[in-house]
């Protein structure tokens, strides 16, 4: 299944940039940048993930965490302001947070 979706990463990672060189803005046209109904469909539809928290970076950028439990795949995602989400980074063998006692001084 890795090398599936290895496969399949390596696609959109040429399919995004050729996507985002159609919406016609300069910001759109980074590399694994498209508009951000087009990046969330193809997370869900291509590789079942779906949205599992985010927040704000600041003023400017939402990040957000894409998993599939299924396959245990993952994406974070960035989206500005102007609605051009990119991939920043991607990955398997998600592994959820584990129960248990919590690390001194941080606060749950």
């Amino acid at each position: 299944m890795r090398s599936s979706y290895a496969r399949s990463l390596a696609a959109l990672t040429v399919a995004v940039p050729i996507l985002s060189m159609t919406a016609g803005s300069a910001l759109a046209q980074s590399a694994n940048c498209a508009p951000r109904a087009d990046v969330v469909d193809r997370l869900n539809m291509t590789y079942g993930e779906v949205f599992q928290g985010g927040g704000l970076q600041n003023d400017e950028a939402v990040f957000e965490v894409w998993i599939s439990e299924a396959d245990r795949t993952w994406t974070i995602l960035m989206t500005r302001t102007d609605g051009t989400a990119c991939i920043m980074a991607a990955g398997t063998d998600w592994s959820p947070a584990m129960d248990g006692p919590q690390v001194a001084g941080i606060r749950s």
